[in-house]
């Protein structure tokens, strides 16, 4: 079959499968709590709504996984032929509207938004988040929801908080209302961006589609990030923002509410390097922001954030790393080895990424990506929806290659985690967390960090060969000009 043909059945596969995949993450919230979807106790007139149908675990998570599959499939179909796509504007709405109606339902895949309402609630109760924990108040109808984490305090942002707060003063004592607040902002964010994302590349219809592909109808995207409910969607919202206008605020907005975002920094500040007034108003603006919000926060806020940045993540390649050094060093021992050892792989992806960057694009996004990018593959500690701030870079910078990346990276993490919660999970899937999770999602991305490496390597070779010379024209006059004229 010749080019034509796999771009006409990329044109038809990529929209039905990514459109399928969204309708089955959807279905997952519909079918209401389960393996999936923690129950939200509430009136039953509030929203989020769904069915209460109680569904089979291994359903929900078969139904999760083949969302994945398809979702996979669509997206890489779709970015391959990015030309056949529906209109731009079809996507941004068809992604937005996905985003309206998973915000009416209960969110899925993990219990970070129990967390979230949880920290709301002790801040509106006059509780500092960064020095209590979730076991501290067990009898509070909303703490007490919390499934996993109900030994550790907040490790998010002031303005993270300041939301959860908000959410928590309208929704009082209903997780499911709160829980609902917090999904309008979520899904505002997310849309927000991808407005953003569809006016920073006008003037091109096919970059328009492709931005739309990797943010607003991103299957993957839309399973992690707005059905997950994850609070990077608004750390997100605010550093591209940042990035796009060259602002500090914004920029200062999205560390405050995830500080890890705050990667996208060095992108405006390399952008600006050679108007030093420019760069320090808006290095300025960016540092008070975050100063004053971590202020206003209390001395606690850091505390929890400096501890998680030494923990490794079970499906990260570290995780093999951290094994074969407990045998050598002792249990924690091996802390030191893999920080030093991140630092040094973030580095070396970084320099060789930025050595082949794309020279047509704006150097703000580019070095962005390069660096967040970079982190994502060397960070022990990652989680799906993390690799949210690649993808939104991304879809400012065209970078060909590396967005199959990416692709293959949030494909192998979202089927790691399935689902992302301890709770109401069938004892006959244990291998999902022991096997895949352990086991075979480090090892693939293991290779694929390989292979980015390796790929960095030859794509800054490729830039920095100088063209051969061209041949020496021949002396005389050319056959043109000796022919003829018509």
């Amino acid at each position: 079959m010749d080019s034509r043909g796999w771009a006409r059945i990329a044109a038809r596969l990529a929209p039905a499968a990514g459109g399928l995949s969204i309708v089955l993450t959807i279905t997952i919230g519909v079918l209401g709590p389960s393996a999936m979807v923690p129950g939200l106790p509430g009136r039953s007139w509030q929203p989020p709504y769904s069915l209460d149908l109680a569904p089979d675990g291994r359903l929900v998570v078969a139904l999760a996984a083949a969302a994945l599959v398809l979702g996979t499939a669509g997206l890489a179909a779709g970015l391959a032929y990015a030309d056949r796509m529906p209109r731009a504007r079809t996507l941004v709405v068809a992604g937005c509207a996905a985003a309206a109606v998973l915000a009416f339902l209960p969110p899925s895949g993990s219990a970070d938004h129990l967390n979230y309402a949880a920290y709301g609630r002790m801040a509106a109760l006059g509780h500092d988040p960064y020095a209590t924990v979730p076991a501290d108040l067990p009898a509070d109808p909303v703490i007490g929801r919390v499934e996993e984490w109900r030994n550790t305090p907040s490790l998010y942002g002031p303005v993270a908080t300041a939301v959860q707060a908000l959410a928590s003063h309208v929704g009082g004592d209903s997780v499911r209302l709160t829980v609902f607040v917090m999904a309008l902002v979520n899904a505002a964010a997310f849309v927000a961006t991808g407005l953003l994302l569809h006016r920073a590349t006008a003037g091109d219809p096919v970059r328009q589609r492709r931005a739309a592909l990797l943010w607003t109808a991103n299957p993957l995207i839309v399973y992690e990030l707005v059905a997950g409910m994850h609070l990077d969607t608004v750390a997100i919202a605010f550093v591209v923002a940042g990035l796009v206008a060259r602002r500090g605020v914004p920029l200062g907005l999205g560390v405050a509410v995830k500080a890890t975002v705050g990667l996208v920094a060095l992108g405006t500040a390399w952008e600006l390097r050679r108007s030093p007034r420019r760069l320090a108003l808006v290095a300025g603006l960016a540092a008070l922001t975050v100063f004053v919000a971590y202020l206003l926060a209390g001395p606690h806020a850091l505390d929890q954030l400096l501890n998680a940045s030494r923990s490794v993540s079970l499906a990260t390649p570290w995780k093999l790393a951290q094994r074969a050094l407990q045998t050598v060093f002792g249990s924690g021992a091996y802390r030191a080895w893999i920080q030093a050892g991140s630092l040094l792989l973030l580095a070396a992806l970084a320099v060789l990424l930025l050595r082949g960057r794309p020279t047509a694009e704006r150097e703000g996004p580019v070095v962005a990506l390069a660096v967040a990018v970079a982190w994502l593959f060397a960070t022990p500690y990652a989680l799906p929806w993390y690799d949210g701030l690649g993808f939104a870079l991304l879809a400012l910078v065209a970078w060909p290659g590396l967005e199959a990346f990416l692709v293959a990276r949030l494909a192998v993490l979202s089927l790691a985690y399935l689902p992302a919660r301890q709770a109401d999970q069938p004892a006959d899937l244990g291998w999902l967390v022991g096997v895949v999770r352990g086991w075979v999602a480090p090892s693939l991305l293991l290779a694929l960090t390989i292979a980015l490496l390796w790929w960095a390597a030859r794509s800054g070779t490729r830039v920095r060969t100088p063209p051969a010379p061209a041949a020496p024209r021949p002396s005389g006059p050319s056959p043109e000009s000796r022919s003829p004229s018509r």
